[in-house]
């Protein structure tokens, strides 16, 4: 459990479909960031692709072990992704 007031970062995967298009992200307001994604407030890869599903997340208390778990998952063969999500979320998307 965290304190209150302790700063959590989130490590997410979002998809445009199930087994579409995957972007993986990392941000210490979860809602706020996904609210963004879906909107497309901010332009770039998750508005042109239309990548608005919050599929998967993880949580850290420490921002860099957040970023290094999104970096080891930017690696991942996307079979292991769509792995991950369906351990989680059978029915995503």
């Amino acid at each position: 459990m965290t304190p209150a007031g302790a700063v959590v970062y989130c490590v997410y995967i979002l998809a445009s479909r199930k087994h579409g298009t995957l972007y993986i992200g990392v941000t210490k307001d979860l809602v706020r960031r996904v609210y963004e994604h879906k909107t497309d407030a901010v332009r770039g890869f998750t508005s042109r692709y239309g990548v608005h599903l919050l599929v998967w997340f993880e949580c850290y208390d420490d921002v860099l072990h957040a970023i290094a778990r999104e970096k080891e998952l930017k690696k991942w063969r996307r079979e292991w992704k769509i792995n991950l999500i369906e351990q989680s979320n059978p029915e995503w998307a």
